[in-house]
């Protein structure tokens, strides 16, 4: 065989195509916005303080029949104790979902539509498509995070009134704070998301069923959840990510403590890192049949 042969041959490309410019942000934010369960998840959002609201008015208050004093008892003092309120209720299970959905059905569902293959035969770059994807994911997932609480802050203010964040340990925290500190609460409770957006979006990677990967992502969550309350395993415990997913209430205390809150960001930052980097290198030799 001749040398030329064993060169590889140059790759032909159309004239103005730019690999960093296939599948752009926006147009893949407005499909998903787009989709039918985007709306879905957007109303049960909006709808929860709503019906917390409604529970309340009919239950009476809160914390009247017990003598001892938690976040939920404070739900009614104030705008600001409600959207906390809303914030501890949703944290453990459904805003889980909402992550999971949007992380873990977005490359899955490619597949499971056969367009993905003509996605990439565009062509658009595995890893860029994997990157508009990933970004649009966790975007739609910190907009759920941000609906929740300035929904609830509305409807708590006019139903409660507009006043400073009252604590269950005693006191009260200024608007101007409680603002902040309920800012951290969404950052912290977004980062500690992290794990099971990575293990949908992974999931997604690997299987062309949309469910699979998104329940899959909801199915660990809630195992790590119940293996933290095993405390047979001791210390052990402090390598599950649902050990730190409460630590934001450090941030609804007098004194703002971040200990806990840095030992879970730690702990999620690194499982959503190798989760993220398994999809990656997956996807990037996977052979794509749909």
């Amino acid at each position: 065989m001749s040398k030329l042969a064993d060169r590889a041959e140059p790759v032909e490309v159309a004239d103005g195509y730019r690999a960093g410019r296939t599948l752009p942000f926006r147009v893949e934010l407005v499909r998903q916005l787009k989709r039918r369960r985007t709306m879905v998840m957007g109303g049960v959002l909006f709808a929860l303080p709503v019906i917390l609201l409604i529970a309340f008015q009919v239950g009476g208050d809160p914390g009247g029949n017990n003598n001892r004093v938690n976040l939920m008892d404070t739900a009614t003092a104030s705008g600001a104790n409600f959207a906390a309120v809303n914030l501890f209720s949703a944290a453990g299970f459904l805003l889980v979902i909402p992550v999971a959905l949007f992380c873990g059905d977005t490359v899955a569902s490619e597949a499971s539509w056969s367009s993905l293959r003509y996605l990439l035969a565009a062509p658009v770059p595995r890893a860029r498509l994997l990157w508009s994807k990933l970004a649009v994911g966790l975007s739609l997932s910190l907009a759920a995070l941000v609906l929740l609480p300035i929904v609830a802050l509305v409807v708590g203010t006019a139903a409660y009134g507009w006043g400073p964040l009252q604590l269950p340990t005693g006191g009260t925290l200024p608007t101007g704070t409680a603002a902040q500190r309920l800012l951290i609460v969404v950052v912290y409770i977004m980062v500690s998301q992290l794990v099971t957006a990575a293990l949908a979006f992974w999931l997604s990677t690997r299987t062309d069923a949309p469910l699979g990967a998104v329940g899959g992502a909801v199915f660990l969550t809630i195992i790590g959840s119940v293996l933290d309350e095993v405390t047979a395993l001791g210390d052990w415990r402090h390598f599950l990510p649902a050990h730190w997913q409460y630590a934001w209430l450090d941030a609804v205390q007098p004194q703002l403590q971040w200990t806990d809150m840095i030992q879970g960001t730690s702990i999620s930052v690194t499982y959503a890192l190798v989760l993220f980097a398994l999809a990656f290198r997956g996807f990037a030799r996977k052979d794509v049949v749909s």
